[in-house]
Formats: structure tokens, C-alpha cells, sequence
């Protein structure tokens, strides 16, 4: 699958009364590693861009200096008026917390990232969970702005993110599109690093279809890519992980489809770009799937490139609670 256009295109509508304002975004996106930080005009134009590493061995403190740190080198200007992060973890946008957090970021888990980020920037802030913030662009591009989403990140993980009727749900905690985490008959016994077993995240991400191959061969593996290409040789072992990954995924989200009704189904990270075999492994489980009124839906590539989530970050503003400076005082 292909990761399409990187041109934000009609995805991005401005902040609310941008167009009389002329008001200008900051947009965020914090991972586990890198912290990609965008500066948007109204009209969704990238201004400047910058990016750094993530601190994330240092604590929460250290991860907002330098969340606020990457929007003031992205706007040395002060041009911004509103700031939108999109930000790894359970986010609630509501509060502004991150109710919940694996430790790829060193006591993340309970940060008040809204408030913590307004008070260290004097910008009012909108933050959400980042495949929220990334499947934002992708459900305003639905020519129905009432359109229904089911979004997909396999990577290193497994997210999600849905959308009906043209609303982003987010639910209790923000919690809502955490797909990773629905049980899996290819996972049952398998321990899940929520502390359940059977869930889909540990026989479909990369890391679950590497560690499904060290099983099948007791050989050690390094990477997906390796098990990738040992599949593309015709190695035995390596097409069952794949495909077993793969299908794994396509049937919990063609039930998926089945309960929610989508107009589109969006399949993005980087375990879809291993190639063909996991992509057809996945189309033909989520077809076989499907109720007759959906018959013919098929995952698609995403829309936005590289800058899908600091859009998608940005365009918060327009859509969430802002959480104004002076929260924490």
C-alpha cells in the first residue's frame, strides 16, 4: 500500500473564523522517538517545519519542554494562536489527560498534557490520541461531511480510530479506536502488553508477526522487514507469520465494518508496506467478512503522507475543546 499525496489538500478547513483572523497553527506530533512539530497558515499551507528527538527516558516534564520547545522553533515568529498535538497513548480531549501510556515514554501515563502545554506556550491548546489526529484528514475528505470512518495503524503497535455520521468518537477516557486491543482467535493464549491475553495487537503488529515467526522456526529474528523478505523468498514459516498477521487484521475489521457501516476503510502504518502478500492476506479476511449491503468495500491506502499527523493535529483546533493557559495555576 502506498501512503498517497502529502498535500493536505481540501482535508484542512482552518480553525474556527480562520478565514476572518488569518489565524495561523501550530500542529504537533509526539511519538515514542521523534517529536514532528508543523506551522500552518488558514488555509493549511506549511509555513515551516521542524523535528527532535523525544525525551522520553526523562518523564512528562522533560517530553512538554520539549513538545513547547519544537513550537517556539516552528514559530520563532510567535505567529500561532492556537496549538494542536497529537500525542502517543490514551487521550482524552475532554480533560486534556493522557488517562493511560506504555512505557515507550517514562511515566506518560497521567499527564495533564493540555494544561501542561498551554501553561509552558501562553497558546490555547487541542490535543487527541495520534491515530485520532492522523484519521482526522482522512474523514473531512469524505465528500460527505456526514461520512463514516474505519481507520488503521499497524505498526508497531495496532490503533485506530472511528468515525461516525462525521464524528470522531472518542468515548470514555478516550479510549475509543484503541482496535489493538479487540481479542483475535489467531492471538488466543498469547499475552497482550495490557495485561489481557488473545488480543490482536500481539499476532498483527510487526513486532507480533516477527515473534509469531520466531515461534513457527525457533529462529531468531531481527525486524519485520527481515521476516518480510524471507516470506517474498518463499520461505514457509515467513508467509504463514505474514498472512497470519494479516488475516488476523482483516477479520477484526471486517466485523468491524459490519458493526459500524463505514463509507471507507483506511489501513496505514508500516506493516502495510511490507508488500503484497500481507495486503492480499488482509483484503480476501476482511471480504469474507462482510454482510451483503457492504460487499465491494475494500481497505484503502491513506490519503496524507508524512504530514498526516501534524495536520491532523493542527485541524484539532477546529474541532475538540481548547484548554486555555492559566489551567495549572
Amino acid at each position: 500500500m502506498n501512503t498517497g499525496p502529502t498535500n493536505p489538500g481540501p482535508a484542512w478547513a482552518g480553525p474556527a473564523g480562520a478565514a476572518a483572523t488569518g489565524a495561523v497553527v501550530i500542529g504537533l506530533d509526539l511519538g515514542g522517538t521523534k517529536i514532528a512539530a508543523a506551522l500552518f497558515s488558514a488555509d493549511g499551507t506549511v509555513l515551516a517545519r521542524h523535528t527532535r528527538p523525544t525525551p522520553a527516558r526523562d518523564g512528562a516534564a522533560a517530553v512538554l519542554d520539549a513538545l513547547a520547545a519544537a513550537a517556539a522553533e516552528v514559530d520563532p515568529g510567535r505567529r500561532a494562536t492556537l496549538l494542536g498535538v497529537a500525542a502517543a497513548g490514551v487521550v482524552d480531549p475532554r480533560s486534556g489527560m493522557v488517562t493511560s501510556a506504555t512505557d515507550s515514554i517514562s511515566g506518560w501515563a497521567g499527564t495533564a498534557l493540555a494544561a501542561g502545554l498551554a501553561e509552558r506556550t501562553g497558546l490555547a491548546v487541542a490535543c487527541d490520541n495520534d491515530v485520532r489526529a492522523t484519521a482526522g484528514p482522512e474523514l473531512a475528505a469524505l465528500p460527505d461531511h456526514r461520512g463514516s470512518l474505519l481507520f488503521a495503524a499497524i505498526g508497531t503497535g495496532v490503533g485506530g480510530a472511528l468515525a461516525v455520521d462525521g464524528r470522531m468518537l472518542h468515548g470514555s477516557a478516550g479510549i475509543a479506536g484503541h482496535l489493538g486491543h479487540l481479542p483475535s482467535a489467531e492471538a488466543t493464549g498469547l499475552p497482550c502488553t495490557c495485561g489481557a491475553t488473545g488480543h490482536l495487537e500481539v499476532i498483527a503488529s510487526g513486532p507480533g508477526i516477527t515473534a509469531h515467526y520466531e515461534r513457527l522456526t525457533g529462529t531468531p529474528a531481527d525486524r519485520l522487514e527481515t521476516v518480510a523478505a524471507r516470506a517474498a523468498e518463499g520461505e514457509r514459516a515467513a508467509v504463514r507469520a505474514v498472512t497470519t498477521g494479516a488475516t488476523a487484521a482483516g477479520r477484526v475489521l471486517g466485523g468491524l465494518a459490519n458493526a459500524l457501516g463505514p463509507d471507507r476503510v483506511v489501513v496505514g502504518g508500516g506493516v502495510p508496506r511490507i508488500g503484497g502478500l500481507y495486503g492480499d492476506a488482509l483484503a480476501a479476511a476482511f471480504a469474507a467478512e462482510l454482510m451483503p449491503p457492504l460487499r465491494g468495500l475494500l481497505p484503502e491506502p491513506p490519503l496524507f503522507g508524512h504530514d498526516a499527523a501534524v495536520l491532523g493535529a493542527a485541524a484539532l483546533t477546529t474541532t475538540l475543546p481548547l484548554h486555555h493557559p492559566g489551567a495549572l495555576r
